[in-house]
């Protein structure tokens, strides 16, 4: 098992760091560059927060299932035939065989190794040839459960067995997505996004706080919203970024017939990104895995009010496919470049005391989160 870091480590890694960002450095380079550090990332941030599985209509119905991979843990949730929502180590106890694969749904859950049964509630019903066994109860057997929970119309799930539900470590959170996005729970998944990152994965969650970049590298953006009213706001385990929508035309995609004229945006401890874009009513999660030290898988699922996109949603399914995403992935992996080199440790963060779109507040609040993990890992 990866050592913790010790107190020391933790001294030098969260040097420079201030709790006003106007008097802060950026988190040190070694935090995306050293192995021990994706390591504590692992064990202390992904594998003790609530990371985003999928939409609920994965798993609305009884019997319905979808399986994830959690900070490198194989995860299954079921719905069982009560319609309680249960989350359990996808992981025979009799041999260790994964049970159930990608999605779908099922009666009961059956090892396709030996073929131990599983009752929905993780309960093991029946192992066959097992009735000569001494001391042998199916009773005493069952799967090791995961914390999950459903939350403004997804599904999270928290490898931590002492977390606190998502609900009382969110704040308004969910009064902000009932706000903006009431009907997020009756959305249809329309398309997937995939892309293998060159980067770590705070890099790409730093790149994706902070605005100020957005008039040099994303011109086609700066059109799309009225980046004079781009306001963000840090809470707690989230942030938000909220501008109205662009009043003239723009080359990102045409939103003439938008029934959604804001573009609200939520960033959710640590990893988890919620987007409602200008269009019809849709939201749209990034959700940024950690894949290695320089390496960060993404996927980019739209939720829509319909499965097939309409022209208007094609057309900001492509421009975020074929620019906003290539601008992102070309700045983010130049960063982790620049940072494998002896000429970068830390930048200084850039702050508007007002709370602007063109500001990196985000970023060092999503800093301050990093280095919390950090101390508790090292006490």
């Amino acid at each position: 098992m990866p050592m913790l870091p010790s107190v020391n480590e933790f001294r030098e890694i969260s040097r420079g760091y201030h709790k006003n960002p106007s008097h802060s450095l950026s988190l040190a380079a070694d935090a995306y560059t050293k192995d021990a550090w994706f390591s504590v990332d692992q064990l202390e941030i992904i594998a003790k927060t609530w990371q985003w599985v999928c939409h609920v209509e994965k798993v609305r119905e009884p019997g319905s299932y979808v399986c994830a991979n959690i900070a490198g843990q194989p995860i299954a949730v079921v719905r069982d035939r009560e319609g309680v929502l249960r989350a359990f180590y996808n992981v025979c106890k009799h041999r260790a065989h994964h049970l159930l694969e990608g999605s779908g749904n099922a009666a009961r859950i059956t090892c396709p190794y030996h073929a131990w049964t599983y009752k929905l509630d993780g309960a093991l019903l029946r192992a066959p040839h097992t009735e000569n066994l001494a001391g042998f109860e199916t009773s005493k057997i069952c799967l090791d459960q995961v914390q999950v929970e459903e939350f403004h119309g997804f599904i999270y799930v928290n490898l931590d067995p002492n977390a606190a539900s998502l609900v009382s470590q969110s704040g308004e959170l969910g009064k902000e997505i009932g706000q903006w996005a009431p009907d997020v729970a009756d959305l249809t998944f329309a398309h997937r996004l995939t892309y293998d990152i060159k980067s770590n994965w705070k890099n790409v969650v730093d790149n994706f706080l902070e605005c100020y970049h957005c008039p040099v590298a994303h011109k086609d953006f700066c059109e799309l919203v009225d980046m004079e009213t781009y306001k963000v706001t840090t809470h707690g385990i989230y942030s938000s970024h909220m501008a109205d929508a662009g009043n003239s035309p723009n080359a990102a995609y045409d939103t003439s017939n938008a029934t959604v004229k804001t573009h609200a945006v939520w960033w959710l401890w640590p990893n988890t990104c919620l987007m409602r874009y200008p269009g019809r009513s849709n939201m749209l999660v990034l959700n940024i895995i950690p894949a290695g030290t320089d390496r960060t898988l993404e996927t980019y699922d739209f939720f829509l009010e319909t499965p097939e996109p309409d022209d208007m949603e094609k057309e900001a399914i492509r421009y975020i496919d074929d620019v906003l995403q290539v601008e992102d992935i070309t700045l983010v992996e130049s960063v982790q470049r620049g940072m494998n080199t002896p000429a970068f440790q830390q930048g200084r963060i850039v702050n508007d005391p007002h709370g602007s779109g063109k500001s990196e507040h985000a970023l060092h609040h999503f800093h301050g989160l990093v280095l919390d993990s950090y101390r508790r890992a090292s006490a």
